[in-house]
């Protein structure tokens, strides 16, 4: 079996861009759209950059860590990289898409592979209605902020915000909220991915909202609506004996 035709990709930091000359170098180099396997030199956040990227041609994502942050990285080894692949385990993730409009009337949308989240502008805390498959299932909550994440965005600011850890095959999105005042106690819920999740802005001109998909920020917002795309499927690769499962695991027992 011929090797596979290898991409590499790298963070805009010179330990990134020296470990891709070097591999380059070993393996070859071909363009994203020709090769069968991007690699991903980096830290978590150019993963998120390599996999927005890789929507256009769902080419899977093997990542190795040259960054500060690298749960969704491989270790970062030169040798045997063509063997690691071959026996990588896949995991395939579906991002979030938000449409939003703005208090002018404006809309904007995008798409986030690991949260949708709702954020205050100013001073005063945000007030908003949750509205869940056209149901409203909380007429006000008043926060900081509040969330949708995916099952592969809930080791990250999800689990900063105290909501939970999801198995990617759960089939679940985790809805967190950010510092909630009132009700004090809510702690979020956990919704079907077919969910449709509609957040309405109340009292928007004393209390504006950003909302925000991973790159993408829209500012003073008075509507949001955020589904799953279960057509786009993007494919990362972890090596056997770490694959995303276990790093699941090992993240809700970590100290």
């Amino acid at each position: 079996m011929a090797a596979p035709r290898l991409a590499f990709a790298a963070a805009d930091r010179p330990e990134a861009e020296a470990a891709r000359r070097r591999l380059a170098d070993l393996y070859g180099d071909t363009s994203a759209d020709q090769a069968d396997v991007v690699v991903a030199l980096g830290g978590d956040g150019f993963m998120l950059e390599t996999l927005h990227k890789a929507l256009e041609n769902q080419k899977p994502i093997f990542g190795m860590n040259r960054g500060s942050v690298g749960f969704l990285m491989n270790d970062y080894e030169e040798a045997g990289l063509v063997e690691r692949i071959a026996k990588a385990a896949a995991t395939v993730i579906h991002p979030l898409a938000m449409h939003a409009v703005t208090v002018s009337g404006d809309a904007r949308s995008g798409l986030a592979i690991n949260e949708v989240s709702l954020l205050r502008q100013t001073r005063q805390s945000a007030k908003l209605a949750i509205s869940v498959d056209d149901r409203v299932r909380l007429d006000e909550l008043i926060c900081d902020g509040v969330m949708v994440a995916t099952p592969a965005g809930s080791t990250a600011y999800n689990l900063s915000a105290h909501g939970p850890v999801i198995p990617l095959g759960a089939g679940i999105l985790a809805l967190t909220p950010i510092s909630a005042f009132r009700p004090r106690r809510w702690r979020g819920a956990l919704l079907p991915h077919t969910a449709s999740v509609t957040f309405d802005i109340l009292e928007s001109d004393k209390r504006p909202v950003s909302a925000v998909a991973d790159d993408l920020e829209v500012r003073n917002v008075a509507r949001v609506e955020i589904a799953e795309r279960r057509d786009l499927a993007l494919t990362m690769l972890f090596d056997a004996h770490r694959s995303y499962e276990e790093r699941v695991l090992a993240e809700q027992f970590a100290s």
